[in-house]
């Protein structure tokens, strides 16, 4: 049963964000909505709930359809709200006296404890506060799930406990969900819809069958494009030719023939149509310089604790060497934050190392944690550039422009900078630092697909010595060659990641 119609569908902010887009949504149906950030993901949601006017084409809707949309921000009217209460509150009036109930199935179903149901959400973390905003819509029962990044903030077990809640719906219950979480795509959906400025493909597949696909016919439109134009390209040689031969002999009948072959070169160079190229959000690129040391930090039984000294785990002896890239796997809350924080500590002060660590002199350390927090909000781009390393205006805005960073970007406070923008301004310092070893917290948060597969490329292209906490599974499996996970107190190594997974998924 078709519920929405997208025809001919186009918005215009400055640029166009997508054209001529044209989809049905049926029962049954968990479209996941793929893009760089700013292309139109939220723009397309926002369009679907009559939020926004698109600049050209319609949506048509079954009568009386009820959509459901969590966008990607918690309400600031909302934040001194008790959970319960938040939700309680998305009902109409007389519902939410006389079946109060429905809040409390919803809740289980998301497994809320009691404890966190009466906590405000300014209290929570961005996790709890998106499942919130999520147990906010499905309450009322929507006829469409709108899902905008649903898994920004997450941590891995509440990833899992997403997709398991999303792949029990009711299945006549369409959800169309816009994420950069490639395994979370692959888990919940069934098609595939990829923004597009011009045309946006459709594939009646999950992720990544889908980006298998679309990659192969964006490959055939470069060839033909190719093989087009340098047909067009031998036809007005050959007209060239021939219209000298012309010229020097007085034939007409060479002359009509020369024509003949300009007319065919215009119309395959009209017709040709260049292959897709994605417009980047700016690059990613990483430096190593390097070092002789094979073993770069040393970890001897070390007792991993609290800040108040309440035992985590313990390391047991484990090294961490040139060419390893470590991936840390275990429950949130079993100290893998603490742990990286241990050993930014040791590298960047050794003589207040805690006990147990020894890292190599020779490290430059690169870190990046999940906040951002090396990056001040009142401070700009273009000062942050200039201020920390040693280039001058000109350098400085050319690296800026290189990391997608606008003129006007660049002089922003960086606190208005969004969640991807301030991404990449954190991987150009890790770059300009020049490190030769990594310590990185959730490296992927507020980076789309592209700027995922670019960092994993530019770890294994500079062979970055690094230790990284992630909960991206694609992002894990990709990049890791050694996995350590904390369970029962106790640092172990473990073949692979999958293992990890599985037990949280359950």
């Amino acid at each position: 049963m078709t519920l929405i119609a997208i025809r001919n569908l186009g918005v215009t902010l400055g640029n166009p964000l997508f054209s001529n887009l044209n989809l049905v949504v049926n029962s049954g149906d968990r479209i996941g909505l793929v893009a760089a950030n700013g292309r139109g993901k939220s723009t397309l949601l926002a369009c679907i709930t009559g939020a926004l006017e698109p600049s050209e084409g319609e949506i048509t809707k079954a009568r009386g359809l009820t959509i459901g949309h969590v966008a990607q921000n918690v309400p600031a009217a909302l934040s001194d709200t008790p959970f319960y209460d938040a939700v309680l509150q998305a009902l109409p009036a007389d519902q939410a006296e006389s079946e109060s109930w429905r809040v409390d199935v919803v809740l289980e179903s998301l497994e809320v404890s009691e404890v966190m149901r009466g906590r405000p959400l300014k209290q929570l973390s961005g996790g709890w506060q998106r499942l919130a905003m999520i147990a906010r819509s499905w309450v009322t029962e929507p006829d469409v799930l709108l899902l905008d990044e649903p898994t920004n903030h997450l941590d891995l077990e509440k990833i899992a406990q997403l997709e398991s809640w999303l792949n029990a719906l009711p299945r006549d219950v369409p959800v169309i969900l816009s994420s950069h979480d490639r395994a979370f795509l692959d888990a919940t959906t069934n098609r595939t819809l990829f923004l597009r400025p011009e045309q946006s493909p459709v594939f009646a597949l999950p992720y990544s069958r889908a980006r298998a696909a679309l990659d192969e016919i964006d490959a055939a439109e470069a060839r033909r494009y190719e093989r087009d134009m340098k047909t067009a390209e031998q036809l007005r040689k050959q007209a060239a030719k021939l219209n000298n031969i012309g010229i020097n002999s007085g034939s007409d009948l060479l002359v009509v023939k020369t024509k003949q072959l300009k007319q065919r070169a215009e119309k395959l160079e009209d017709a040709a149509k260049p292959a897709h190229l994605e417009r980047s959000a700016g690059a990613i690129r990483l430096a190593n310089r390097g070092t002789h040391a094979k073993v770069l930090v040393t970890l001897d039984d070390t007792a991993v604790t609290t800040p108040d000294g309440t035992l985590l785990f313990k390391t047991g002896r484990q090294f961490i060497c040139q060419d390893d890239r470590i991936v840390l796997l275990g429950l949130n809350g079993a100290g893998k934050s603490r742990l990286v924080t241990m050993l930014k500590q040791a590298i960047e002060r050794p003589e207040a190392a805690p006990n147990g660590i020894k890292a190599t002199p020779s490290l430059v350390l690169g870190y990046g944690d999940q906040a951002l927090a090396d990056l001040a909000d009142r401070d700009t781009p273009i000062g942050t550039i200039i201020r920390r390393f040693d280039v001058g205006d000109q350098r400085a805005r050319a690296l800026l422009a290189g990391a997608g960073m606008t003129v006007d970007m660049q002089a922003k406070p960086i606190g208005q900078l969004s969640g991807g923008q301030k991404a990449r301004l954190g991987m150009l310092v890790l770059r300009l630092t020049e490190p030769n070893f990594y310590l990185l917290d959730e490296p992927t948060n507020h980076l789309d697909i592209e700027g995922q597969e670019a960092l994993e490329n530019q770890l294994m292209a500079h062979e970055a010595s690094c230790l990284l906490v992630s909960h991206d599974r694609s992002f894990v499996r990709a990049v890791g060659n050694r996995f350590w996970q904390i369970e029962k107190k106790r640092l172990v190594q473990v073949e692979s990641p999958e293992g990890f997974f599985a037990s949280v998924a359950g």
